[in-house]
């Protein structure tokens, strides 16, 4: 399953992107697919960046506690 989701970019990044695209012989519908799975996987391996989602997921889930009292 996919989403179609609308990127606006700044039109110097959007004809990088179409040339980097073009030489890779692909979409830049895949560059951003994969540049976007490489950036998920650099930041699951920031063990800061874990950590801070953690703090935020356990501070929003005490806040919906509170709001389900």
């Amino acid at each position: 399953m996919t989403r179609q989701t609308t990127v606006r970019l700044p039109e110097d990044l959007a004809q990088e992107a179409e040339a980097v695209a073009r030489v890779r012989g692909s979409s830049v519908n895949q560059l951003v697919v994969d540049s976007l799975r490489a950036e998920i996987r650099r930041v699951r391996a920031d063990e800061d960046f874990t950590a801070r989602a953690r703090r935020l997921i356990e501070r929003d889930q005490e806040l919906l506690d509170r709001l389900a009292q």
